[in-house]
């Protein structure tokens, strides 16, 4: 494996935990108490839709001197 390739491969490591950290601060991804495998797909399923709105919201807004791809920001002000 060539450094090229360690790199790329930690960058898109770094890029999901920054995805999942905003799932769970933004659209609480980890605040649920299901007891089935069923209930726990379909409350990972609303949070991850939920945080897929958002984004496409937060994108459909212009920008004002901002980093416009930051996936941590706040996006609960456009809602």
């Amino acid at each position: 494996m060539t450094l090229a390739e360690l790199v790329r491969v930690a960058g898109a490591r770094w890029s999901m935990e920054e995805c999942f950290q905003a799932a769970k601060s933004q659209v609480g991804l980890d605040h649920y108490q299901v007891r089935h495998w069923t209930s726990w797909h379909r409350h990972i399923t609303l949070a991850m839709l939920a945080l897929v709105f958002l984004t496409a919201v937060a994108s459909a807004v212009p920008h004002r001197g901002t980093e416009p791809h930051h996936p941590t920001r706040n996006m609960s002000r456009y809602i």
